[in-house]
């Protein structure tokens, strides 16, 4: 089984990321085969500055290694190294129909939040769809918000196999069931395009934890903690018994949103104090690190090879 994630380097990673991707795909490293590429193409709708996209993508693929990711189980790369990715898309936007891509809600979403609607914002399911298919994915791990696009993957795929013979495997998505929404430090689904982010090695963490939007309920008063966003992180980084006593305190009374919020601020540091020491050693030998993402961006050639002389094949080129 081949189980391919991607992630954007169009700023520092945070907790949504950690728990909606990052987490499980370190999971399923012990399940198939993995591939995992660093989206710099996709990252160039919203990313405007060469040098930030460069150092972002280096940012990205220190904090997947610090976090949990091995690159003797995991094929790392950039995708911008694999240039057969951007051949895929052109041929599978020659079978695109224009309203699949504009039912997309993502893309609908960002111009409601005032983003710049370019082609490449417009068209990102289906460059989204060349990195899925030319790895003959067999399973993909996506946030909920995501699912769409995965949907618009299978579509671009059933198209190109009735055209042209059966060539690409058709790819499932993984949602794992345990992980809800992530939420934000205004309440909103935590995001970069949102400004309500807290970053994995966050060094106001503390500052912004403490800064977590809340409603006016008196300390005094019990609180339903199901819906609350301190709590809902919480859960993210807590045991099964301390999430269980922080649920009886709130609803007991007498238990203040600042008492909880330091309880997070522990429970992270618990977790991620660790992984930034691990992230600080990487960062001393770039030379390696980058030896890291040559090694993957060879073998994820070396898979796409084979299929995209089918593909040239099959298209009449």
């Amino acid at each position: 089984m081949r189980i391919l994630t991607g992630i954007q380097p169009s700023g520092k990673l945070h907790w949504g990321n950690y728990f909606g991707a990052m987490k499980s795909m370190f999971d399923l490293q012990e399940k198939g085969e993995n591939f995992m590429f660093i989206a710099n193409y996709h990252a160039m709708t919203t990313v405007r500055d060469g040098k930030a996209l460069r150092e972002a993508t280096k940012e990205v693929a220190l904090d997947y290694l610090a976090c949990g990711l091995d690159p003797d189980k995991t094929v790392m790369y950039r995708q911008s190294d694999v240039p057969e990715v951007q051949e895929l898309a052109w041929y599978l936007s020659c079978l695109t129909p224009m309203g699949l891509l504009e039912r997309c809600h993502s893309y609908k979403d960002k111009m409601a939040h005032g983003f710049e609607a370019t082609h490449g914002l417009f068209a990102y399911p289906v460059l989204m769809a060349a990195d899925i298919l030319i790895m003959q994915s067999d399973l993909v791990p996506v946030g909920k918000d995501q699912k769409q696009h995965l949907e618009v993957t299978r579509d671009l795929c059933q198209k190109f196999n009735n055209a042209y013979g059966e060539i690409f495997k058709m790819p499932d998505a993984y949602i794992p069931e345990t992980v809800a929404t992530i939420p934000g430090t205004d309440g909103q689904k935590m995001s970069k395009s949102y400004h309500n982010t807290i970053e994995l090695f966050d060094v106001s963490a503390k500052k912004k934890i403490m800064g977590i939007v809340t409603d006016s309920t008196p300390m005094e008063e019990p609180k339903e903690p199901e819906g609350n966003s301190i709590y809902e992180m919480y859960k993210l980084f807590a045991t099964p018994e301390e999430v269980a006593e922080m649920a009886a305190a709130f609803r007991a009374g007498g238990y203040g949103y600042g008492t909880a919020k330091k309880a997070l601020l522990q429970a992270y540091h618990r977790l991620f104090d660790p992984f930034k020491e691990k992230r600080d050693e990487l960062a001393k030998d770039p030379d390696a690190l980058e030896d890291i993402l040559k090694a993957g961006a060879a073998r994820a050639r070396a898979a796409a090879a084979p299929l995209m002389e089918k593909v040239r094949k099959a298209v009449g080129l």
